[in-house]
C-alpha cells in the first residue's frame, strides 16, 4: 500500500525553511560578534582618549555592554527556539514513520549498490550526438556508456553496471554522477542533467546541520529527496497443506 507523499513534503519544506531561519541566524550571530569587537574597540579608545578633566560617565559604558549583553542572550534563545521546531514541526518526530518502508529516492549522486547504478535524463529536444559518462566523488570520469538509442527526445534510463573503462569492478558504496553531453545537428549543446533514482528500506531518521535526513541502504539521504514511499511487501503463506496429507496417508485416515 503506497502512502501519500504529501505530509513528507511538506515537512521537507518546513526543513528547508528552518534551514533557512538558521543560515539567517548564523548570518546575525557573525554579524553580532563583529559588532561587539568595534563597540569594544570604540570604548577602549574612547577610554583612551577621554578629557581626564571630564570623563564620561561609566555608568553610561554598562549599560551600553548590557544592551549588547542582551542582544547576545536573545540570540542563544532563538536557537534553542530554533531547534524545539526542528524536533516538533516537521522534524524529527514526524518523519520516523517512514523507517521500515521502501522509499524512492532521486539525487544528483547515485550509490553502487549490487553491482549497478540506475540512471535518469531527459533531452528536451532530440540530440546528433550524445555522449554519457559515469563521473565519481573526486569529479572523475571512470565509465563511458553507449547511449544507443538514447538520444531521442524526452525521458532516458539507463543502468551503469560498476565496470570502469579498463573493464574493472567498482566496490559497493560509491557515490556516481552521469555526466550528460549532448549536441543538436547544428552544434548546438542541449542541456540535460543526469538523476539516479533507488528504491530502499528506511533504517533511521536523524537531523544532520538542521536538514532530516533518512538512511536508505545504509546512505543517509536528504527527505528532499523522496519521491515515494510505500509499505514492504511482504510474501504470503502458503497455507495449502493438500500435499502433506497425501504424503502421509496415515494422517489422512
Amino acid at each position: 500500500m503506497a502512502i501519500d507523499a504529501q505530509t513528507v513534503n511538506a515537512n521537507a519544506q518546513t526543513a528547508s525553511n528552518a534551514s533557512s531561519i538558521s543560515n539567517r541566524m548564523a548570518t546575525s550571530k557573525a554579524t553580532m560578534a563583529d559588532s561587539t569587537e568595534t563597540f569594544l574597540a570604540l570604548m577602549t579608545a574612547q577610554l583612551k582618549n577621554q578629557d581626564p578633566l571630564q570623563p564620561v560617565d561609566s555608568s553610561q559604558f554598562t549599560q551600553q555592554i548590557v544592551q549588547m549583553t542582551g542582544v547576545e542572550q536573545q540570540l542563544l534563545t532563538n536557537d534553542l527556539l530554533a531547534a524545539l521546531v526542528g524536533m516538533n514541526d516537521g522534524g524529527l518526530s514526524s518523519s520516523v514513520g517512514m523507517i521500515g518502508k521502501d522509499v524512492t529516492t532521486q539525487s544528483a549522486a547515485g550509490q553502487l549498490t549490487d553491482g549497478k547504478v540506475k540512471f535518469d535524463f531527459t533531452l528536451p529536444r532530440s540530440a546528433a550526438t550524445l555522449k554519457l559518462e559515469v563521473v565519481n566523488a573526486s569529479g572523475v570520469t571512470v565509465a563511458t556508456l553507449d547511449p544507443a538509442d538514447l538520444n531521442g527526445k524526452g525521458a532516458h534510463a539507463v543502468t551503469w553496471d560498476g565496470k570502469n573503462s579498463a573493464g574493472g569492478k567498482q566496490p559497493d558504496g560509491g557515490l556516481y554522477t552521469l555526466k550528460v553531453t549532448a549536441a543538436d545537428a547544428a552544434g548546438g549543446a542541449i542541456a540535460s542533467t543526469g538523476t539516479s533514482t533507488a528504491t530502499g528500506r528506511a533504517t533511521a531518521v536523524s537531523q544532520e546541520n538542521g536538514v532530516n535526513v533518512v538512511t536508505v541502504n545504509g546512505r543517509k539521504i536528504p527527505i528532499t529527496d523522496i519521491i515515494s514511499i510505500a509499505e514492504p511487501v511482504t510474501a504470503t503463506a502458503n497455507n495449502d497443506t493438500s500435499g502433506e496429507s497425501a504424503e502421509n496417508p496415515a494422517e489422512a485416515a
